[in-house]
């Protein structure tokens, strides 16, 4: 006959529970995984799927049970950690996207709107289509395998525990919120710089032909050129979205303590 004691069933317990609150906050606020078109059960059941796998080779404090106090603040910890993981990741996409409201806005497209299958709510179109260009992207180059793997090999490096991220650590993920803006204004910037042009252009044909209808000729030629930059500016969207991406995965490392 087997017998098991309360402190064997809490140690498999916690051997699984706090790997699977780290995997499981981080899928709820990662790219892709965290998508409105994902059903919850779905990340649910891979968080847990995960945690099982890697269950044997992480390890856990002695001698605290799951739910006591100490197991609390643990439990309050690993999710801390999988939301910062998820959230630094999610702010390369949010910068795309705000690129292109910001362009949309510039070149006459900020009244079309349509509703963003990744969040569930209405976004300009320009802005939608860079955002769902960026996800193929990263699926394509196997972000989510990567962030996989960095969850993973953060259980090593940042071991469970009641420290957690520290206050260097929410400093780190505080400061990755300039990325937003700096990655979408170094996205944005050009076709706004050349739209811009387009507008002077408008203003100067405007005060040499006074009787020119600005509305009726300008919103057409403003919308085509925007088209057009859109067009040529899409390989530089790419190759700054990898570069955001590298980044965002060597802050990734870092917050796990591996230094990289």
């Amino acid at each position: 006959m087997i017998n098991l004691t309360a402190g064997q069933l809490d140690a498999w317990l916690a051997q699984v529970f706090w790997p699977f609150v780290r995997v499981g906050s981080c899928f709820m606020v990662a790219p892709a995984f965290s998508a409105v078109t994902v059903p919850p059960r779905i990340r649910i059941v891979l968080a847990g799927a995960v945690a099982l796998l890697i269950a044997p080779l992480v390890p856990s404090p002695a001698g605290i049970a799951p739910f006591s106090a100490a197991g609390c603040v643990i439990t309050a910890q690993q999710a801390l950690i999988g939301v910062a993981l998820g959230f630094c990741l999610q702010l390369v996409f949010d910068a795309v996207t705000l690129a292109g409201q910001l362009l949309a806005n510039s070149m006459g497209l900020s009244f079309a709107f349509n509703l963003d299958p990744a969040h569930g709510v209405q976004t300009p179109v320009l802005g939608q289509f860079y955002s769902l260009l960026v996800m193929l992207t990263f699926l394509a180059l196997n972000g989510h395998l990567r962030l996989l793997e960095i969850l993973v090999a953060g259980f090593q490096t940042l071991p469970v525990g009641t420290t957690g991220l520290g206050p260097d650590g929410l400093w780190t993920v505080v400061q990755w919120g300039a990325a937003l803006f700096s990655g979408a204004l170094g996205i944005a910037l050009p076709g706004i710089t050349a739209l811009l042009i387009v507008n002077i252009a408008f203003g100067v044909m405007s005060r040499a032909a006074p009787t020119l209808n600005l509305f009726a000729v300008g919103i057409p030629v403003t919308l085509v050129f925007g088209l057009a930059i859109v067009l040529l500016g899409l390989p530089t969207l790419q190759s700054s979205f990898v570069r955001l991406l590298q980044d965002a995965m060597a802050l990734l490392g870092r917050l796990n303590g591996a230094g990289s």
